[in-house]
């Protein structure tokens, strides 16, 4: 693996743990104006990515199959959608301001729930990265380099926010710092591996990668649409999250189209 590869796959990781060490600079948890607009401006980058890196390619992938080119735009983004709505029933999960865990009943803690539920969440993000990276090996002339580091830049950027999101209530917990940040850090972990699977796999995929590339897609929409923007909605001063929201879609527009 050349150390190009190694970076892009990296860098979402990066984000992740550089929101998480917020845990040794910030005293209190975040101002929930600005923990809504940081859920707005993620939510924001992963719906242009959604687009912009990944559903907009899958169908340039296909313009061979003329007007049926939708097709496996249309069919993978509807099972990575049903992907996500399986993990979320059969693994325990805990989202942020909830007191009721999600998923079968188990004997884990409340850290350990909210950290799963971040980590489930970064599936489809490292299953994107891993998947673009995948076609710029596979010299597909819809992903270039730029465009898939691009993405990666992007899921990094919405990683940081989630990072802080995460940690900073663990300390809050009575639980030390340093363990918040590693509890923050590792549920980004998952990232960087389901790339390198991804990767691994390449020769396989590349026949199916319209698919794989529309059905991260469907998985990353999931997640905005179940957790981010509820979450980001709830109580008063909605606007902030929604201002947030075009902040991180034109940016991860604009890094898209200027990279790409």
């Amino acid at each position: 693996m050349n150390m190009n590869l190694l970076l892009g796959i990296m860098i979402p990781f990066v984000g992740t743990a550089a929101g998480s060490a917020c845990v040794f600079f910030l005293k209190k948890e975040i101002n929930p104006l600005v923990q809504k607009s940081l859920l707005g401006f993620a939510s924001g980058v992963m719906v242009a990515a959604s687009v912009w890196s990944l559903l907009m390619p899958s169908m340039e992938m296909s313009e061979g199959m003329g007007k049926m080119a939708v097709v496996p735009a249309a069919v993978g983004f509807a099972l990575g959608i049903g992907f996500l709505l399986l993990m979320d029933r059969i693994v325990p999960h805990l989202h942020l301001d909830q007191e009721e865990p999600e998923g079968p009943m188990c004997s884990l803690g409340k850290s350990a729930m909210l950290v799963l539920a971040v980590t489930l969440h970064n599936i489809p993000e490292g299953m994107a990265v891993g998947v673009v990276f995948a076609g710029m090996m596979a010299e597909n002339n819809s992903i270039t380099m730029s465009g898939a580091f691009a993405l990666a830049i992007g899921i990094a950027i919405q990683n940081f926010p989630e990072g802080a999101i995460i940690s900073l209530p663990l300390k809050s917990s009575c639980m030390s710092r340093s363990r918040a940040f590693l509890y923050g850090a590792a549920s980004g972990i998952v990232e960087p591996i389901g790339a390198f699977l991804t990767i691994l796999l390449a020769s396989y995929i590349v026949p199916v990668l319209p698919y794989l590339l529309s059905f991260a897609a469907g998985a990353m929409i999931y997640v905005v649409v179940e957790e981010l923007i509820p979450e980001a909605s709830e109580g008063e001063h909605s606007n902030v999250a929604t201002i947030g929201f075009a902040i991180g879609f034109v940016l991860m527009m604009i890094l898209d189209v200027v990279l790409g």
